[in-house]
Protein backbone atom coordinates (compact mmCIF):
# COMPACT_ATOMS: atom_id res chain seq x y z
CA UNK A 1 0.00 0.00 0.00
CA UNK A 2 2.54 2.40 0.87
CA UNK A 3 4.39 1.49 -2.64
CA UNK A 4 1.04 2.43 -4.71
CA UNK A 5 0.46 5.73 -2.81
CA UNK A 6 4.17 7.04 -3.49
CA UNK A 7 3.42 6.11 -6.96
CA UNK A 8 -0.01 8.24 -6.96
CA UNK A 9 1.66 11.10 -5.58
CA UNK A 10 4.80 10.76 -8.12
CA UNK A 11 2.40 10.98 -10.86
CA UNK A 12 0.32 13.23 -9.18
CA UNK A 13 2.84 15.69 -8.98
CA UNK A 14 4.06 14.80 -12.58
CA UNK A 15 0.90 15.34 -14.17
CA UNK A 16 1.14 18.87 -12.37
CA UNK A 17 4.38 20.01 -13.38
CA UNK A 18 3.74 18.91 -16.97
CA UNK A 19 0.90 20.83 -16.52
CA UNK A 20 2.72 23.96 -15.72
CA UNK A 21 5.17 23.61 -18.27
CA UNK A 22 3.28 24.31 -21.73
CA UNK A 23 1.86 27.48 -19.86
CA UNK A 24 5.12 28.16 -18.60
CA UNK A 25 6.92 27.81 -21.84
CA UNK A 26 4.17 29.77 -23.79
CA UNK A 27 4.55 33.13 -21.54
CA UNK A 28 8.37 33.13 -21.06
CA UNK A 29 9.77 35.46 -23.81
CA UNK A 30 13.32 37.10 -24.92
CA UNK A 31 14.27 40.47 -24.64
CA UNK A 32 17.41 42.01 -26.02
CA UNK A 33 18.62 45.01 -23.35
CA UNK A 34 20.99 47.63 -23.99
CA UNK A 35 22.72 48.45 -20.38
CA UNK A 36 24.97 51.50 -19.68
CA UNK A 37 28.71 49.84 -18.58
CA UNK A 38 28.45 51.34 -15.12
CA UNK A 39 24.96 49.29 -14.29
CA UNK A 40 26.72 46.31 -15.23
CA UNK A 41 27.46 44.38 -11.62
CA UNK A 42 23.81 45.57 -10.81
CA UNK A 43 22.43 44.51 -13.75
CA UNK A 44 23.78 41.13 -13.47
CA UNK A 45 21.92 40.73 -10.48
CA UNK A 46 18.49 42.02 -11.07
CA UNK A 47 18.49 39.77 -14.38
CA UNK A 48 19.64 36.38 -12.20
CA UNK A 49 16.46 37.35 -9.96
CA UNK A 50 13.95 38.64 -12.55
CA UNK A 51 14.57 35.77 -14.52
CA UNK A 52 13.87 33.40 -11.64
CA UNK A 53 10.60 35.58 -10.66
CA UNK A 54 9.30 35.68 -14.52
CA UNK A 55 11.02 32.90 -16.48
CA UNK A 56 11.65 35.19 -18.95
CA UNK A 57 15.55 35.68 -20.37
CA UNK A 58 16.97 38.49 -20.79
CA UNK A 59 19.93 39.24 -22.95
CA UNK A 60 21.94 41.73 -21.79
CA UNK A 61 24.94 44.00 -24.10
CA UNK A 62 26.31 46.51 -22.01
CA UNK A 63 28.72 49.44 -23.16
CA UNK A 64 28.86 53.63 -23.56
CA UNK A 65 25.43 54.93 -23.49
CA UNK A 66 26.56 56.57 -26.58
CA UNK A 67 27.62 53.96 -28.68
CA UNK A 68 24.07 51.95 -27.47
CA UNK A 69 22.43 54.46 -28.41
CA UNK A 70 24.30 54.46 -31.88
CA UNK A 71 23.17 50.86 -32.45
CA UNK A 72 19.45 51.37 -31.82
CA UNK A 73 19.58 54.48 -34.09
CA UNK A 74 21.26 51.59 -36.80
CA UNK A 75 18.55 49.61 -36.26
CA UNK A 76 20.07 47.06 -33.71
CA UNK A 77 17.04 44.79 -31.93
CA UNK A 78 17.04 46.18 -28.42
CA UNK A 79 13.50 46.05 -26.98
CA UNK A 80 14.74 48.10 -23.31
CA UNK A 81 17.44 50.83 -23.27
CA UNK A 82 19.55 51.63 -19.80
CA UNK A 83 21.25 54.80 -20.19
CA UNK A 84 23.57 56.70 -17.95
CA UNK A 85 21.97 59.78 -19.28
CA UNK A 86 18.42 61.20 -19.52
CA UNK A 87 19.71 63.01 -22.86
CA UNK A 88 19.33 60.35 -25.10
CA UNK A 89 16.58 57.72 -24.14
CA UNK A 90 14.67 61.40 -24.91
CA UNK A 91 16.02 61.66 -28.28
CA UNK A 92 14.77 58.10 -28.92
CA UNK A 93 11.55 58.91 -27.85
CA UNK A 94 11.80 62.36 -30.08
CA UNK A 95 12.80 60.45 -32.71
CA UNK A 96 10.21 57.82 -32.62
CA UNK A 97 12.53 54.69 -31.75
CA UNK A 98 10.69 54.42 -28.15
CA UNK A 99 7.39 54.34 -26.55
CA UNK A 100 6.21 57.70 -25.50
CA UNK A 101 5.23 58.00 -22.03
CA UNK A 102 7.67 54.65 -21.21
CA UNK A 103 10.75 56.59 -20.28
CA UNK A 104 11.74 56.35 -16.32
CA UNK A 105 15.24 57.32 -14.24
CA UNK A 106 16.01 53.68 -12.54
CA UNK A 107 19.56 55.45 -10.27
CA UNK A 108 21.09 57.96 -10.06
CA UNK A 109 24.85 57.46 -10.61
CA UNK A 110 27.63 59.03 -8.30
CA UNK A 111 31.25 60.19 -9.39
CA UNK A 112 34.13 58.93 -7.68
CA UNK A 113 37.77 59.45 -7.67
CA UNK A 114 39.57 56.10 -7.55
CA UNK A 115 43.07 54.60 -6.40
CA UNK A 116 43.42 50.72 -5.70
CA UNK A 117 46.67 52.60 -3.50
CA UNK A 118 45.48 53.17 0.52
CA UNK A 119 47.03 56.88 0.34
CA UNK A 120 46.70 58.38 -2.99
CA UNK A 121 43.09 59.93 -2.72
CA UNK A 122 42.12 61.56 -0.15
CA UNK A 123 38.75 62.58 0.77
CA UNK A 124 38.64 66.30 -0.64
CA UNK A 125 40.33 65.21 -4.15
CA UNK A 126 43.62 66.98 -2.73
CA UNK A 127 45.68 65.05 -5.39
CA UNK A 128 44.27 66.64 -8.47
CA UNK A 129 45.70 69.58 -7.64
CA UNK A 130 48.78 68.27 -6.12
CA UNK A 131 49.60 66.65 -9.69
CA UNK A 132 51.70 63.76 -8.19
CA UNK A 133 50.49 61.25 -10.92
CA UNK A 134 51.52 60.75 -14.20
CA UNK A 135 47.96 59.56 -15.58
CA UNK A 136 44.56 59.83 -15.03
CA UNK A 137 41.65 58.11 -16.37
CA UNK A 138 38.36 58.92 -17.65
CA UNK A 139 35.77 57.77 -20.10
CA UNK A 140 35.39 59.16 -23.44
CA UNK A 141 32.89 62.39 -22.10
CA UNK A 142 31.59 61.85 -26.27
CA UNK A 143 30.15 59.13 -25.83
CA UNK A 144 29.91 58.27 -21.99
CA UNK A 145 27.78 60.44 -19.93
CA UNK A 146 30.89 59.81 -16.73
CA UNK A 147 33.27 60.63 -19.12
CA UNK A 148 31.36 64.14 -19.68
CA UNK A 149 30.71 64.30 -15.68
CA UNK A 150 34.69 64.35 -14.80
CA UNK A 151 35.19 66.93 -17.02
CA UNK A 152 32.80 69.12 -15.65
CA UNK A 153 34.92 68.37 -12.59
CA UNK A 154 38.05 69.33 -14.26
CA UNK A 155 37.03 72.77 -15.25
CA UNK A 156 35.29 73.34 -12.51
CA UNK A 157 38.36 73.22 -10.60
CA UNK A 158 40.34 74.71 -13.05
CA UNK A 159 42.53 71.92 -13.92
CA UNK A 160 41.76 70.78 -17.69
CA UNK A 161 44.95 72.73 -18.85
CA UNK A 162 46.89 71.03 -15.96
CA UNK A 163 45.94 67.34 -16.79
CA UNK A 164 45.57 67.85 -20.12
CA UNK A 165 48.95 65.84 -21.01
CA UNK A 166 48.35 63.10 -18.32
CA UNK A 167 44.63 61.87 -19.32
CA UNK A 168 43.83 58.09 -20.32
CA UNK A 169 40.33 57.91 -22.04
CA UNK A 170 38.21 54.91 -21.69
CA UNK A 171 35.84 54.05 -24.45
CA UNK A 172 33.30 52.90 -21.70
CA UNK A 173 33.36 53.47 -17.96
CA UNK A 174 34.08 49.85 -17.41
CA UNK A 175 37.55 50.53 -19.54
CA UNK A 176 37.99 53.41 -17.45
CA UNK A 177 38.03 51.18 -14.36
CA UNK A 178 40.21 48.88 -15.83
CA UNK A 179 42.71 50.99 -16.62
CA UNK A 180 43.15 52.13 -13.20
CA UNK A 181 42.32 48.80 -11.63
CA UNK A 182 45.27 47.14 -13.93
CA UNK A 183 48.09 50.14 -13.30
CA UNK A 184 47.52 51.48 -16.14
CA UNK A 185 46.89 55.12 -14.89
CA UNK A 186 47.37 55.93 -10.69
CA UNK A 187 43.94 57.10 -10.38
CA UNK A 188 41.35 58.00 -12.58
CA UNK A 189 37.13 58.71 -12.08
CA UNK A 190 34.76 56.36 -12.32
CA UNK A 191 31.49 55.17 -11.10
CA UNK A 192 30.75 54.88 -7.48
CA UNK A 193 28.60 51.44 -8.23
CA UNK A 194 31.88 50.22 -9.51
CA UNK A 195 34.35 50.44 -6.51
CA UNK A 196 30.71 50.43 -3.44
CA UNK A 197 31.57 46.85 -2.97
CA UNK A 198 34.66 45.86 -3.53
CA UNK A 199 36.09 43.56 -0.92
CA UNK A 200 38.70 45.36 1.85
CA UNK A 201 42.09 44.29 0.29
CA UNK A 202 41.11 46.09 -3.43
CA UNK A 203 39.10 49.21 -1.62
CA UNK A 204 41.98 51.82 -2.11
CA UNK A 205 41.74 55.22 -1.64
CA UNK A 206 38.53 57.30 -3.28
CA UNK A 207 37.11 61.14 -3.27
CA UNK A 208 33.17 60.94 -3.47
CA UNK A 209 33.03 63.82 -5.80
CA UNK A 210 30.72 66.63 -4.76
CA UNK A 211 27.51 66.72 -6.90
CA UNK A 212 27.59 70.35 -7.21
CA UNK A 213 30.41 69.72 -9.13
CA UNK A 214 28.93 68.35 -12.38
CA UNK A 215 25.43 67.93 -13.67
CA UNK A 216 23.40 64.80 -11.93
CA UNK A 217 23.94 61.60 -13.71
CA UNK A 218 19.85 61.07 -13.92
CA UNK A 219 19.90 57.08 -15.88
CA UNK A 220 17.06 56.94 -17.51
CA UNK A 221 15.61 53.49 -19.19
CA UNK A 222 12.86 53.67 -22.45
CA UNK A 223 10.92 51.02 -23.78
CA UNK A 224 12.02 50.63 -27.83
CA UNK A 225 9.44 50.25 -30.16
CA UNK A 226 11.12 46.92 -31.11
CA UNK A 227 10.17 45.88 -27.45
CA UNK A 228 6.66 47.27 -27.17
CA UNK A 229 5.01 43.74 -27.99
CA UNK A 230 7.79 41.83 -26.33
CA UNK A 231 6.12 40.26 -22.74
CA UNK A 232 9.74 40.12 -21.45
CA UNK A 233 10.45 43.37 -22.18
CA UNK A 234 7.82 45.51 -20.42
CA UNK A 235 7.66 43.03 -17.36
CA UNK A 236 11.63 43.95 -17.12
CA UNK A 237 11.21 47.49 -17.33
CA UNK A 238 8.13 47.14 -14.32
CA UNK A 239 10.82 44.93 -12.55
CA UNK A 240 13.45 47.52 -12.34
CA UNK A 241 10.94 49.79 -10.52
CA UNK A 242 10.11 47.38 -8.16
CA UNK A 243 11.23 47.08 -3.93
CA UNK A 244 13.53 44.12 -5.07
CA UNK A 245 15.45 45.75 -7.63
CA UNK A 246 15.48 49.47 -5.65
CA UNK A 247 17.62 47.35 -3.17
CA UNK A 248 19.94 45.89 -5.29
CA UNK A 249 20.76 49.30 -7.11
CA UNK A 250 20.91 51.18 -3.96
CA UNK A 251 23.17 48.64 -2.85
CA UNK A 252 25.72 49.54 -5.66
CA UNK A 253 26.02 53.36 -4.71
CA UNK A 254 23.03 54.47 -6.56
CA UNK A 255 20.06 56.83 -5.69
CA UNK A 256 16.76 55.65 -6.49
CA UNK A 257 13.79 58.69 -7.52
Amino acid sequence: MKRQGFTNLARALLLASTALLPHSAAMAAEVNAAVAANFTAAMKEIVTAFEAATGHKVLASYGSTGKLYAQIVNGAPFGLFLAADAARPKRLEEEGKAVPGSRFTYAVGRLVLWSPAPDRVDGEGTVLKSGEFSRLAIANPKTAPYGTAAMEVLEGLGLEAAVSDRLIRGDSITQTYQFVASGNAELGFVALSQVALLPEEKVGSRWLVPQSLYAPLQQQAVLLKEGAGNPAAVALAEYLKSPAARAVIEAYGYGTE
